[in-house]
Order: C-alpha cells, then sequence, then structure tokens
C-alpha cells in the first residue's frame, strides 16, 4: 500500500449557489491526487503516455460525509492498495484543516496499449517502483 497527501485550496470558481464546493470538481481534485502520488514515485503520467499507454477512467465513486467552503485548504490522501494489474485503483480521503474527513471515493482507471486501443498489462516501471517502497 502506498499513499501520497497533496494540498488544494478550493477556488472560488469551484464553488456554487449555495457556496459549498461543487460536488463535481472532486473528480478534479482526485486527478490532481493521483497524478502526484504517481509524481512522488518518480512516474509520471507523461513518461506513462510515453511509453504507449492511456489510463481511461472506468469507474468513480464517492461518498459525502461534509462539506468544503470556498478557499478552504483540503488534504487529498491517494492510495494505492494493491499492486496493478490491467487496471489501477486509486482510493482517497479529502480532509478539511480540521482533519475531519469531507468524503471518501475510488477510481478505477484501466491500462489501455494506445496503438491498439486493447486493455494490456501496467508497465513495469510502475510496478517496481511500488514493489520498492
Amino acid at each position: 500500500m502506498y499513499t501520497h497527501k497533496t494540498k488544494v485550496r478550493v477556488r472560488y470558481a469551484e464553488t456554487d449557489q449555495m457556496k459549498y464546493a461543487y460536488y463535481g470538481v472532486y473528480a478534479q481534485y482526485f486527478e490532481v491526487g493521483r497524478v502526484e502520488l504517481l509524481r512522488s514515485l518518480g512516474v509520471t503520467y507523461k513518461s506513462i503516455e510515453n511509453l504507449g499507454f492511456i489510463l481511461p477512467v472506468v469507474n468513480y465513486n464517492i461518498d459525502y460525509k461534509k462539506l468544503a467552503f470556498y478557499d478552504d485548504e483540503l488534504t487529498i490522501e491517494s492510495t494505492i492498495k494493491e499492486t496493478p494489474s490491467i487496471k489501477i485503483i486509486f482510493n482517497y480521503r479529502t480532509l478539511n484543516e480540521k482533519g475531519e474527513i469531507l468524503n471518501t471515493a475510488e477510481t478505477t482507471l484501466v491500462f489501455i496499449d494506445s496503438k491498439t486501443l486493447k486493455p494490456c498489462q501496467c508497465p513495469d516501471i510502475l510496478t517496481n517502483k511500488l514493489k520498492h517502497i
């Protein structure tokens, strides 16, 4: 298991008429979290793409518990619990500055060969990094 924490701040444009962080913005926050998790391992999305892989999200689930507001600093905890195979599953927790859990979520992404557009195994560069942490 590997966890990485990323800070994001709720921007004014990300709030709705009720002054809360709009529910749909969390998908973007989670993307930031997983990109930074991979970067912390020394692997970037760009390097994965350069190796001939694309990573579409095929499943996204979220459970909302509390609200976030404009200018709140949030911590996105992104976790990989299992060694990736054809798919990679990221789990998330969003916490406010008090450490309260605002939501929990999970995304499933599939490794796709960019030439054949067929599912394929996770690149060795990523599995090797995860084995050595």
